[in-house]
Parts: C-alpha cells; sequence; structure tokens
C-alpha cells in the first residue's frame, strides 16, 4: 500500500504523513514515511539550485516512485510526502503499486507564502530564487485525487484528518 500526499511546499504534507504514519505503524510496524526532502538529502540531491530545474526533480521523481514501488513489492506500507508535480508520475503510481491512495492537499499560494519559513516563495517571486514550484515551475493539481484536504486554515486537526483518510482507505481497500 501506497499512500501519496501531494501538495506545495508549507501545504502540511509532512505534517499529515507523520500523523497517518503514526496512526498505521499501531497496526502495521511494517509502516516506513518517505519524505521527498529527506530523499533528496540522503542521495545528495539538494546541494546546488540546479538540482530544482524540471529535468533533476523528473529525475528525483522517478527515484521516489521506483523506492516506494520496491518497498510495496516487499509488502511494506509507504506513507510518501511528495510535491508530485508530473501527473505522469502518479498514473505511474496507479499502475504499478498494489494499493495506491493519493490525497491532495490544497492551500492557495497567498497562504502557502504567509506560512512558509523558509522563505523560499517570498525569494523566487522577488527573482532571487529559481526553479520553484508554484512560482516559475506550475504546478498542476492532480487530476483524480483519492482525499482533497483544503488546508488554508491554519490549526488543522491533523490527527482527525489522518484517521478520515485511513478509514477512506479501508472502505477502498478493505485492509491495509
Amino acid at each position: 500500500m501506497v499512500i501519496w500526499i501531494i501538495g506545495l511546499s508549507a501545504s502540511g504534507k509532512t505534517t499529515l504523513g507523520k500523523e497517518i504514519y503514526q496512526l498505521l505503524r499501531r497496526d502495521n510496524p511494517n509502516t516506513v514515511l518517505v519524505d521527498g526532502d529527506e530523499i533528496r538529502k540522503i542521495f545528495k540531491h539538494d546541494e546546488a539550485q540546479q538540482a530544482y530545474t524540471i529535468v533533476e526533480r523528473r529525475k528525483n521523481a522517478d527515484r521516489i516512485c521506483e523506492l516506494c514501488a520496491w518497498l510495496d513489492r516487499q509488502n511494506i506500507n509507504v506513507v510518501c510526502c511528495i510535491l508530485s508535480i508530473f501527473g505522469e508520475s502518479q498514473d505511474w503510481n496507479r499502475r504499478n503499486y498494489s494499493k495506491y491512495f493519493e490525497v491532495y492537499i490544497d492551500v492557495p499560494m497567498d497562504v502557502l507564502v504567509r506560512r512558509e519559513v523558509k522563505g523560499l516563495y517570498r525569494s523566487a517571486i522577488a527573482g532571487e530564487t529559481k526553479h520553484v514550484v508554484g512560482i516559475d515551475i506550475p504546478f498542476n493539481p492532480p487530476k483524480n485525487p483519492d482525499y482533497i484536504l483544503d488546508n488554508t486554515e491554519d490549526g488543522a486537526n491533523m490527527q482527525k484528518v489522518a484517521i478520515d483518510i485511513i478509514g477512506k482507505i479501508r472502505a477502498k481497500y478493505g485492509s491495509i
């Protein structure tokens, strides 16, 4: 089972992913959390601005898709938090994972700019940083997510959302 959490930077992907991961681990110890930023760090694919071009983002996305497939083939549940800007990746996931549940976290850009602590969006808007998804790299929301979370309001109860998502997964697949 792969739970694929999509959203722009500062949308709440990792926060939600950690909640889902903690809840799943209680009954399914064979569960891992895969975070796009951590994978970049592991593979040293975060050390230069060039690593964030469309071409390099595609390489990183392909790596993460394959990593999740490898874990899935070993019956390890995956909660993956990723920008996921390529619709082809999402389509590939649906065809290649044993069970796939896609979550899209929707947050307006003005809220993301206010919320984001790294200053990434402000820097990109000012023209100081390039290759920022949502600014100079387009972000297309997923076509057919299984679950959409409007995370515009600060302070969303992510544990409650995680419980709801797990319930939807069980309704779709019967078990995790």
